[in-house]
């Protein structure tokens, strides 16, 4: 089954006035999220997983310990990635749920000190990747970091909410300052409803 780009679920000025402008949107879903698109179409065709699911081939190709991954798995996760990067923002004012409030507090002492932990942990992911709220095996909620396309499918965990830190995705809109671009996402982008969902 072929990748296909999914639309944004707002228009792409949409985040604009909360700190992601038109113009990151149009490079960061339109030419970088397609390229996945289209690389993932050309590095499955003929091959056994080109008729698997998005999840299943993720996993499947994934090589733990491996200095570099396959383009089929780069490409295959980072697709889905921003599937999800997509839906965890929103240009609606978005509060977080009791339940979603509760589960934070109990396992990093407070809204703050999740949101504190979570831009450190986005912060100190050295070159490209993302940042992770994941809901582990045994159902405890953890910060993690992951290298380039990698993500928590790849560990048999959930993601609750996740940020992508690779340069492409705030270099217009905050150049080189990702701490600001993380506590951005955090104060103002991320949909929180959402994330709660996945709980």
């Amino acid at each position: 089954m072929a990748f296909s780009l999914p639309d944004l679920p707002y228009p792409h000025d949409a985040l604009a006035a909360k700190g992601m402008s038109r113009e990151t949107l149009e490079y960061h879903h339109d030419l970088h999220h397609k390229a996945y698109v289209d690389n993932g179409n050309k590095a499955i065709a003929g091959t056994e997983w080109e008729n698997r699911p998005l999840e299943e081939i993720i996993v499947g190709t994934y090589q733990p310990g491996a200095v570099a991954q396959s383009g089929i798995f780069n490409n295959a996760s980072q697709h889905w990635n921003h599937i999800q990067f997509w839906q965890w923002m929103t240009p609606k004012e978005s509060k977080i749920p009791g339940e979603l409030e509760r589960a934070l507090t109990e396992a990093f002492g407070s809204v703050q000190d999740f949101k504190t932990q979570f831009n450190s942990a986005g912060v100190g992911q050295f070159g490209s990747g993302w940042v992770w709220l994941v809901k582990d095996k045994d159902g405890s909620l953890k910060i993690t970091k992951t290298e380039n396309g990698v993500n928590p499918l790849c560990f048999g965990q959930t993601a609750l909410l996740g940020c992508d830190v690779w340069e492409h995705s705030y270099y217009i809109d905050f150049r080189n300052k990702r701490p600001a671009y993380l506590t951005n996402f955090l104060d103002n982008l991320v949909n929180w409803e959402e994330v709660a969902s996945r709980l």
